[in-house]
């Protein structure tokens, strides 16, 4: 594990009991003594603070906000010249066969945008981001500043504790306030389904600061395990399983994330690699969907499980790209992929487990609701 990198919470980390698994090229804590299970509820119930430091930060900037949201949208097919200052969106960057090569997070920040990617791809992202936009757009990746989020009903009254002023804002909300001299750059929003915060911290107070939320009686630490049952209790997607380069938006049920003005007859209306792919998709064309799957008893299904249209015979109509048990739920619950003839909710299907066929419903998403506050 000597060439993996490590995050400046790795100390604190080891100190706190967690065990610690390679994830991305970083070491990173999978889980606390309190187990994964304990761990999830807990975040659902109250708060939970996590490392994300291993994402990548990104800041663009050039002649204007505008200059640099109208070439933004050369890479992805969302809203960003209209994101109002202080607000945030999720995206997706196409390939030209329409694919996503990953997804994103970006921020209207006033004279820049503010870009968070994913820990895999974030070399490949920023390199792609800098062979589109420069020279005339400076592509800068933050190298000083962690990353962490607090997530939970009540991450509010915890971070207000310490940051007084971000119970005043809503889900998708940017805005930078200070900690002990220290600048934040905190958003309100989350890969969890609950309310809560991700902050883009200096290094150098990232142990102390987490230190400080983690005194708050109702803020534990949580590790990988919790986050990937809770984002898939939430439906959310995870890059690299349930999409990749070879998954189109509409296919993955993303379709929302494209805002009317970059759609065919909008006032920007493509301009992003693999648009007509894309767009022949909004017409119904995707030949198969993302879903929710609920497996019959209590044996969860994992990834990587074909999934058939009866209990004997025929070929795969599907697959299961995350899956697991689900505390919140309490049972198994899964996402994946069926031909769109058998997406429609309620339909019984069946995933083959160790040479066997199981019954497993297809089932709306999310599986638990989203607790944003709106």
């Amino acid at each position: 594990m000597s060439d993996l990198k490590i995050t400046p919470l790795t100390e604190l980390h080891r100190g706190l009991g967690a065990k610690m698994v390679p994830f991305a090229g970083y070491l990173m804590p999978v889980q606390y003594p309190m187990g994964i299970m304990k761990e999830h509820l807990h975040t659902r119930q109250k708060a939970g603070l996590f490392d994300v430091s291993h994402m990548g930060q990104v800041i663009l900037r050039g002649d204007s906000y505008s200059a640099v949201a109208e070439a933004f949208e050369r890479l992805i097919p969302m809203d960003v010249l209209g994101l109002p200052e202080g607000r945030q969106r999720y995206g997706v960057f196409t390939n030209d066969a329409g694919g996503i090569e990953d997804d994103l997070m970006f921020a209207n920040r006033g004279d820049h945008l503010f870009v968070v990617v994913n820990a895999a791809c974030k070399d490949a992202d920023i390199a792609r981001i800098k062979a589109a936009l420069e020279p005339a757009i400076t592509v800068e990746q933050v190298v000083d500043r962690a990353l962490i989020a607090l997530q939970g009903p009540r991450a509010e009254a915890a971070l207000e504790a310490l940051v007084p002023g971000v119970a005043a804002m809503r889900f998708m909300d940017v805005a930078t306030f200070s900690y002990n001299g220290a600048e934040l750059w905190i958003s309100r929003s989350g890969y969890t389904g609950e309310d809560g915060y991700e902050i883009s911290i200096p290094e150098a107070v990232t142990a102390s600061f987490a230190s400080a939320l983690l005194e708050h009686p109702e803020v534990e630490p949580i590790g990988l395990g919790a986050r990937d049952s809770l984002r898939l209790e939430g439906g959310l997607c995870l890059y690299g399983h349930d999409i990749d380069a070879d998954t189109r938006p509409l296919e993955a049920a993303l379709g929302w994330a494209i805002q009317k003005v970059r759609r065919p007859g909008g006032a920007r209306e493509g301009g992003f690699p693999g648009a007509a792919k894309v767009f022949a998709d909004l017409n119904g064309a995707a030949p198969r969907k993302r879903v929710g799957l609920r497996p019959d008893g209590r044996a969860p299904m994992r990834e990587g499980v074909e999934l058939f249209a009866s209990a004997e015979g025929g070929a795969p109509i599907g697959r299961i790209t995350s899956g697991g048990f689900g505390p919140t739920v309490g049972g198994p619950v899964a996402m994946g992929y069926v031909n769109r003839d058998y997406a429609t909710p309620y339909t019984q299907i069946f995933g083959e487990l160790r040479g066997k066929r199981m019954p497993v419903t297809i089932a709306t998403l999310p599986f638990v609701a989203a607790n944003f506050k709106r």
